[in-house]
C-alpha cells in the first residue's frame, strides 16, 4: 500500500499528491508538539485502515487548520479528523478547529488525541463539541488503540452512508420523496416548479409535503406545521401555507397533463386535501393503480 505524508506548509505538494492518489483515506490531524507527530505519524501513514493509501495532513497551529478548512471545497471532506485539545497553552484551540470542521462537514468523525483524558477538557469535547471519541495519549499500546478507534469510525461511517443511500426514501401511494436529494416524484415523474418547468420545485413546498405525508392521515394546521418545521409563526401564516399548497397542487397538475385534474381530485378526498374550515390540510394517497 502506497502511503503519503502531506507537509501542510507546501501547498503545491498537496495538490500534486491529491491528483496522484484520488482514492485515499485522508486524515486531518492538528497537533502542536513535534514529538507526538514523530511518534504517531509512521503508524497513521502505514496502517491499513480500509485498503486505500493514507494521506496525513498535519497542522501545527489551530489558525492554519481553520484556514485550510475555509479554503477547502465542501465536497472534499477528509475521512476523519484527529485533534489535540490543548495547543500552545490554549485550552480552546482544538475546540475552535472542531467548530470549523462541524460547520463545514457536520457528519465528519472527529477524534481527540490528548494528554488531558479524565479532565474537564474531555468532558467538554464529548458533551459540548460532539466528539466521536477521546483517546488518551499516555496509555498502554496507544498506537494500537488509535488505529482501532479510527478503523471503527470509518467502518461505521461506511455503514451509515450505505444505509442512507438505500433506505432514506419515503413512499406513499404513487408518491416518492427521496430524502437524500429531496426530489419528489409522482407516478415516476419529478415534480417541478409549476411556473417554470425547467426549475425544481422550491424547498418549502417539498418540506410541507414531507410533513403531511409523515403524519397522514392526520391534518396539520398552519401553526402545527410551523412548529414541526421550527418556522417563525409571524412569517408563516395560513395565507403562506395555502399558497405553498396551491403551488404543490399545480406541480401535481402539470404531471397529470396540466388540466387541473389533481386539484379537482383533492376536493374529492384524495391528494392534498383541505380539512375543516380551510385551516388545515392532510395527505391522502388514494389507491395505487
Amino acid at each position: 500500500m502506497q502511503a503519503r505524508l502531506i507537509d501542510t506548509c507546501i501547498l503545491k505538494r498537496y495538490v500534486s499528491i491529491s491528483v496522484l492518489a484520488p482514492f485515499m483515506t485522508e486524515i486531518f490531524w492538528v497537533e502542536d508538539q513535534s514529538h507526538w507527530i514523530k511518534k504517531f505519524s509512521p503508524v497513521l501513514i502505514n496502517e491499513d485502515f480500509d485498503g486505500k493509501p493514507n494521506v496525513l495532513s498535519i497542522f501545527h497551529f489551530a489558525e492554519a487548520a481553520r484556514q485550510k478548512i475555509a479554503l477547502t471545497d465542501k465536497d472534499s471532506a477528509p475521512d476523519v479528523a484527529l485533534l489535540d485539545a490543548r495547543m500552545n497553552g490554549n485550552d480552546q484551540a482544538g475546540f475552535s478547529v472542531s467548530k470549523a470542521l462541524r460547520k463545514k462537514w457536520p457528519k465528519l468523525p472527529i477524534l481527540y488525541l490528548s494528554e488531558h483524558s479524565g479532565t474537564e477538557i474531555e468532558r467538554a469535547a464529548l458533551e459540548q463539541f460532539a466528539a466521536t471519541d477521546f483517546i488518551a495519549k499516555h496509555q498502554h499500546n496507544v498506537e494500537q488503540v488509535l488505529c482501532w478507534r479510527i478503523k471503527a469510525v470509518l467502518r461505521q461511517q461506511s455503514i451509515d452512508t450505505n444505509l442512507s443511500a438505500t433506505i432514506n426514501v419515503v413512499n406513499s401511494g404513487e408518491l416518492t420523496i427521496d430524502l437524500n436529494s429531496w426530489n419528489v416524484y409522482w407516478k415516476g415523474q419529478r415534480l417541478m416548479n409549476p411556473s417554470n418547468a425547467r426549475r425544481p420545485l422550491a424547498p418549502m413546498p417539498r418540506k410541507l409535503l414531507r410533513e403531511l405525508v409523515d403524519v397522514s392521515p392526520r391534518p396539520l394546521s398552519a401553526i402545527q406545521m410551523a412548529e414541526r418545521l421550527d418556522l417563525d409563526l409571524e412569517k408563516f401564516s395560513y395565507a403562506s401555507y395555502r399558497q405553498h399548497i396551491k403551488t404543490l397542487r399545480r406541480a401535481f397538475d402539470a404531471i397529470e397533463g396540466g388540466d387541473a385534474s389533481f386539484t379537482r381530485q383533492c376536493s374529492t378526498g384524495t391528494g392534498i386535501v383541505t380539512f375543516g374550515d380551510e385551516g388545515a390540510y392532510f395527505w391522502s394517497p388514494g389507491k395505487t393503480k
